[in-house]
């Protein structure tokens, strides 16, 4: 509504601005007696001003422009007043905002607003603007500057759109009417809220009768009952959608829905024909096709997946069926080899069934077809026919030359019956060690046959016809060797025989057994014996222990490795065939020392030691030239700091005490001259008392061991040892050619020794002793090297008693 409309209603509006104009001045009071309130203002000569609200001269809510507006003359949009404008031109009316000074332009006199283009809603809705009334002469504003809205209003200049199209759909064939297809959905740019601008209907221009459309929700939906894929798959829909509620003068638009209709199971499987015939010669191989057979189904995919079976047992029996999953045939293929001479043709009774059924079409009839393949066996020249699979065969060994093994048969299968010949396949064999008669099939050793080196042969044996020798058989044929007795047994020496140091007669040094490279049906018997016709063996005997073992068992006390190392026994083992064989091994018999329970040996040379650690002679060349280099080195190093000796002192300034050490070995019990402790206990008798402690004395030697009529010498007199030490340490003190250094002597004294005597058997008579010392060997390890050495004496008395 414009302003000056409403000045036209509002008389009353219009009464008020115009008293307030003329009574609106200000009254002044003086300040002292008139309070200045929040609505005042202190003037500078004292007085105060008194402001009064003033009220909106103009009010409006806002403007409309209608939209794509064509004509020469600018549009008139509205008109801008104020009360303060008496239609002298006084009064200068401004806009500023949106499309100010461009799009709008105002009458600064009038206050009227054109707008000076088309404008198109789709674009810009509304512009805002502000307006402001100022005094011409003054330039003062006559009103608060004030908002206002210009909304460009809605034509119907769009028409509607498919921004997606065209669309694909999908909808299963032989669907009820009314099942939903597919919703399409139009867009109109025009104001909804406007009249029927934006207001779309949707009709079907293409498609009928076969679908059809809501013309308010735009849902696609078959029209037509029972539409058949198979006699068309797709449908070219199109819809139209139109303004304005449909009505005339509308706008509209339209796009296409490509619906497809899609498979069902609606279509039972179907044989071209119910005849079929198929040639298949006899020669064709086991599980090979032979032929195919195919039903037509006009469904697609899993709808038109045929399973195939033959239901007749005669075919069955011979053929098998198959689905090819690609071209959906059925491949047919052989289970049992075909004989022209026994069956010429076959008659197979074939089923397609679909693998996947719809219940809602069973009323459509069964799924399913039969048809009848005629087989025709064709006749081959076929090769021969051997009456076994394969063939077993034995001999015994070290037979004849000629000697019969076996026979082969073949015949020829064909009616025409042809002769056979035999051939073996010598290039499969190396060796010829069985030859064919040619006519009869029978087979003969060419060599000597040895059990033992190799107990089965393999041959392979071909016959052909006369007629067409080019057609082969084969057929393998196992030659076994039977065994004979012709190899003697043999004692089985995988580890060596040892014989401990401690043995005690009648103790089992081994357990031993024998090996026969022949092979006997109830199991091998062996016999064992010493060799007969030498004189009896005095260290060792021999037991049987009919279990195909025997024991060597010792007959003396203690062997000594020192004495004989190595004992050689001789051994007859008898195996038990028919003839029985007898062999000779003699056994190597080791002495060596063992440890106390006998089990761990430690007898090893340096030889074995060697071997067992696995050095090569390479290797020990080497350790030996870097232990010759290691001692050059040695020597040249000694040999040098014996070059370059140091004084004990640099230079005078340099006195330090040094601690000197003296290392002396000594040679043992041999040197005496360097550490005699005899000094300690007699000094006055040391000179007279000085002799080699490793050599016996003269008076010892003459006894020999301890015995009646020899006295041992005199003890020692009881001496004062600590004054010994006393003047030795005076001595050592006063000695003016020693070094000026600190050093320390020790003397020590051990005592006199055991009032029983020494148990050393260096003083011993040299007579034997008739005592037995036996026990020594009960006593435990503590004790066993003692035990040894006396019984090594009993064994060197007993040898000397021998000998005499």
């Amino acid at each position: 509504m414009r302003i000056s409309t409403i000045f036209c209603l509002c008389p009353v509006l219009v009464c008020l601005c115009f008293l307030q104009r003329c009574y609106g001045v200000s009254h002044h009071v003086p300040t002292s007696k008139v309070p200045i309130t929040k609505n005042q203002t202190k003037l500078a000569n004292g007085e105060t001003e008194v402001h009064h609200r003033p009220k909106r001269g103009w009010i409006w809510n806002q403007f409309f422009v209608l939209e794509e507006h064509i004509g020469p003359d600018a549009q008139y949009v509205g008109k801008l007043h104020s009360n303060s404008d008496k239609g002298d031109g006084s009064v200068r009316y401004i806009l500023s905002g949106e499309g100010a000074g461009s799009i709008f332009i105002i009458n600064e006199v009038t206050g009227d607003i054109h707008a000076t283009e088309s404008l198109d809603r789709e674009r810009k809705a509304h512009y805002v603007l502000h307006a402001q009334a100022f005094d011409r002469n003054t330039e003062k504003p006559l009103e608060p500057k004030s908002e206002f809205i210009i909304k460009v209003q809605d034509i119907n200049d769009n028409a509607p759109k498919f921004p997606d199209g065209p669309f694909v759909a999908a909808v299963p064939e032989m669907s009820q009417v009314g099942t939903s297809v597919y919703q399409v959905t139009a867009s109109d740019a025009d104001d909804p809220t406007y009249g029927n601008s934006a207001r779309v209907v949707y009709s079907i221009l293409q498609g009928q009768p076969y679908f059809s459309i809501d013309p308010k929700t735009g849902v696609i939906r078959t029209a037509l009952a029972n539409m058949d894929r198979e006699a068309r798959e797709h449908y070219a829909v199109v819809i139209q959608a139109k303004d304005m509620a449909g009505s005339v003068g509308g706008l509209s638009g339209s796009t296409t829905i490509n619906i497809t209709l899609t498979d069902v199971n609606d279509n039972p499987p179907k044989f071209p024909q119910k005849n079929y015939q198929l040639y298949v010669p006899e020669s064709a191989q086991v599980g090979k096709p032979v032929g195919k057979i195919k039903a037509n189904d006009e469904d697609l995919g899993v709808n038109a997946a045929i399973k195939y079976s033959i239901i007749n047992s005669e075919g069955a029996a011979m053929f098998s069926i198959a689905t090819d999953r690609d071209t959906r045939e059925g491949i047919i293929s052989l289970k049992k080899p075909l004989n022209y001479e026994r069956k010429k043709t076959y008659t197979l009774h074939i089923e397609g069934v679909n693998t996947h059924v719809e219940p809602r079409f069973s009323y459509l009839g069964p799924f399913k077809d039969t048809a009848t393949l005629k087989i025709t066996v064709g006749d081959v020249d076929e090769p021969p026919v051997f009456s076994m699979d394969y063939y077993i065969m034995d001999v015994y060994e070290n037979a004849h030359i000629g000697t019969e093994v076996g026979a082969v048969t073949a015949r020829d299968p064909d009616s025409k019956n042809s002769p056979v010949r035999y051939f073996i396949n010598l290039s499969e064999h190396g060796d010829k060690y069985f030859n064919i008669d040619m006519d009869s099939g029978v087979i003969k050793t060419t060599q000597s046959l040895d059990r033992e080196d190799m107990p089965w042969h393999n041959i392979t044996v071909m016959a052909s016809e006369v007629d067409n020798p080019s057609l082969l058989s084969h057929v393998p044929v196992t030659v076994q060797v039977l065994d004979v007795n012709d190899n003697p047994p043999e004692i089985k020496t995988d580890e060596e025989v040892v014989v401990c140091e401690s043995s005690r007669p009648g103790q089992v040094i081994q357990t031993i057994a024998a090996v026969d490279k022949d092979d006997f049906a109830n199991g091998q018997r062996f016999s064992f014996s010493l060799l007969s016709g030498i004189p009896v063996n005095p260290n060792f005997t021999l037991k049987d222990n009919e279990d195909n073992t025997a024991s060597i068992i010792a007959r003396r006390r203690r062997f000594s490795r020192l004495v004989q190392e190595l004992y050689e026994l001789p051994i007859v083992v008898w195996d038990g065939g028919e003839p029985a064989l007898s062999g000779t091994s003699t056994l190597t018999l080791q002495v060596c020392p063992c440890q106390w329970n006998g089990r761990v040996q430690t007898c090893q040379d340096e030889r074995g030691l060697l071997s067992s650690a696995g050095l090569s002679t390479g290797a020990l060349i080497a350790i030996l030239l870097c232990i010759v280099i290691l001692l050059v080195i040695v020597v040249l190093f000694i040999t040098l700091r014996r070059s370059k000796k140091e004084p004990l002192i640099i230079s005078e300034e340099d006195v330090r005490e040094n601690v000197v050490t003296y290392d002396d070995e000594g040679g043992g019990e041999e040197d005496t001259e360097a550490f005699d402790i005899i000094a300690l206990r007699n000094p006055a008798a040391a000179e007279e008392l000085k002799f080699r402690r490793d050599v016996r004395p003269e008076s010892a030697r003459q006894c020999g061991r301890p015995a009646r009529g020899c006295h041992s010498p005199p003890e020692l007199d009881q001496v004062n040892v600590q004054k010994f030490i006393k003047q030795r340490l005076v001595e050592a003190d006063m000695d003016t050619g020693g070094p000026p250094y600190d050093s320390l002597q020790t003397y020590a004294y051990e005592g006199q020794g055991s009032p029983t005597g020494s148990i050393s058997s260096l003083d011993s008579p040299g007579t034997h002793s008739e005592q037995d010392y036996n026990y020594l060997d009960d006593w435990g390890p503590e004790f066993q090297k003692l035990a040894e050495l006396y019984g090594e004496d009993m064994d060197v008395a007993e040898v000397r008693t021998t000998r005499i």
